[in-house]
């Protein structure tokens, strides 16, 4: 488990922390490898009863580290790790349960599509900036968040990369509850145990009948992953990653 990810036992809860606060909390590949490793664990042990998603700081996370995604090396024929985390997310059979207490960008945002409950504090903004780094949308957002939000709410973050503050995004409905700052992790805590009190193969299929058949979901992730790895190979994306790190806006006009 990299020090960037915190996974502690808390009772029947498992705690998986974004802890680089330093860096916004912006995800690398071994960061992905140890929460899709969190959550396999999860999965494994009967003692564990949800999942509770936290972050140091002030932003929850910055989404994906460009830098490292830059640097990555080509594809192999292994699933890589942040395919292992979300897959993770779209099988998981116990509860998860995320509590954001800052800004949640790109995957920080469609990471909470998966959860069963979101807690946000007052402070937290959400952003799914994908067209604006030339890339597309992933975990299956371009199927779940228009299922959630409606097409035209959808479009708003994954079209023109709207940020949204916590209340608006209650209205999109996928956070449950804003609350204040002071109260969230006792809040998002409360509800894991809550949960990890209750019977576990009662929640289990509960959850299984609430969510449904995942062929869909697993089927758009992959469909979204074939997109997006050709973006990242794209002179678009190379223009919108080196704008980034220069701080500067993408030039698009010459490319199409």
């Amino acid at each position: 488990m990299t020090d960037f990810i915190t996974a502690t036992r808390d009772g029947a809860i498992l705690r998986l922390c974004f802890n680089r606060p330093e860096k916004r909390n912006a995800i690398t590949e071994a960061m992905y490898a140890a929460l899709a490793d969190g959550l396999a664990e999860a999965e494994k042990d009967d003692d564990i009863r949800a999942v509770l998603f936290e972050s140091k700081g002030e932003i929850y996370t910055a989404g994906n580290d460009i830098g490292d995604f830059m640097s990555a090396a080509p594809a192999s024929a292994e699933i890589p790790p942040v395919m292992r985390f979300l897959q993770g997310l779209a099988k998981a059979e116990k509860p998860l349960i995320a509590a954001v207490q800052g800004p949640a960008v790109g995957v920080g945002v469609t990471m909470l599509l998966h959860c069963d409950l979101v807690y946000a504090s007052e402070a937290a903004t959400f952003s799914t900036p994908f067209v604006d780094l030339a890339l597309v949308p992933e975990a299956a957002s371009s199927l779940l968040l228009p299922q959630a939000a409606g097409h035209q709410r959808a479009a708003e973050m994954l079209l023109l990369g709207q940020k949204i503050d916590a209340v608006r995004a209650r209205e999109f409905g996928f956070v449950n509850e804003v609350v204040p700052a002071t109260a969230l992790a006792e809040k998002a805590f409360g509800v894991a145990q809550a949960i990890a009190e209750k019977a576990p193969a009662s929640m289990k299929l509960t959850k299984h009948l609430m969510k449904g058949d995942k062929h869909a979901v697993l089927g758009r992730m992959r469909e979204e992953a074939v997109h997006f790895n050709a973006q990242l190979q794209s002179a678009e994306f190379r223009e919108a990653g080196m704008a980034f790190m220069q701080k500067r806006k993408p030039d698009f006009s010459k490319l199409g």
